[in-house]
């Protein structure tokens, strides 16, 4: 489903900032993969989920979405087949408008707009039903601004906005870890199901290493832009917090993230 092929990206080339953040990575996720990305600070992660959405151009190699080449398509385009949620709650909403409109606008993603109604009856229905299998009461506030909710009711609401059309990949780029803990694991929690029901091929950022390894079916990590680790199945199953970091010094890596270090 997605393919990255040697690619490479550097920042601020020439000069005395120069950051090599992707050496000559190669990645590859079959349908259905749910991988989580771990890593110190720096090691590229973010730096590669962006190069997958489009955010910036990579400067060598390739990357195939669902057999399609997209390394030179802009941002805008890719968003039709690929559906992100951020770090900040605040992103991925449009704070003024109420909930049902943000859900329409998810769900006209991709197609043509026309002269209509914003939300007709049939949609309202249909969000009332998505929104009550969240669990969050939000099918009784659809006429609320999204401004007006908590961090964890507007980052699952984006997880809903970014999975409806159900796109070839999704990327999460550490959406759990601006909430506190048991916030953090509801969102988990509707998360895989999300993922799960819809089979969505999905890369997951994450700084703590326990949801790394109790969330998905491979685990993958990241130093000075490559990939140094790369574990699934039942090998991933069996892993502790403590293997993962010896394996992870094994391989030359520094773990010098005290929120990966510290969290439980």
């Amino acid at each position: 489903m997605l393919k990255l092929e040697h690619i490479s990206k550097t920042f601020n080339r020439g000069t005395v900032n120069e950051k090599r953040a992707l050496c000559d990575l190669s990645l590859h996720l079959r349908p259905g993969d749910y991988v989580t990305v771990i890593g110190s600070n720096g090691a590229g992660k973010s730096t590669m989920l962006n190069a997958v959405a489009g955010v910036w151009p990579i400067d060598g190699g390739r990357i195939l979405l669902g057999g399609e080449d997209i390394t030179g398509k802009p941002e805008h385009k890719r968003a039709v087949n690929i559906g992100r949620v951020f770090q900040d709650p605040m992103m991925g909403t449009a704070a003024d408008m109420w909930v049902e409109e943000n859900l329409d606008l998810a769900h006209l993603r991709g197609e043509k707009r026309g002269l209509r109604w914003a939300v007709t009856r049939a949609d309202r229905e249909y969000f009332r039903e998505q929104l009550r299998s969240l669990e969050l009461g939000l099918e009784d506030r659809m006429t609320t601004k999204v401004g007006m909710l908590s961090g964890g009711q507007r980052q699952a609401l984006t997880l809903l906005m970014a999975s409806m059309k159900k796109p070839k990949l999704l990327l999460l780029d550490e959406h759990t870890a601006a909430l506190d803990p048991a916030t953090a694991a509801k969102v988990l929690e509707i998360t895989d199901r999300i993922v799960e029901e819809n089979k969505l091929t999905t890369l997951m950022i994450t700084h703590n290493m326990k949801d790394a390894i109790r969330h998905g079916n491979r685990i993958i990590m990241m130093n000075q832009g490559q990939i140094i680790l790369d574990i699934e199945g039942e090998e991933k199953k069996k892993l502790t917090k403590q293997q993962l970091i010896d394996l992870f010094a094994q391989k030359g890596g520094s773990m010098d993230s005290d929120e990966a270090l510290l969290t439980k």
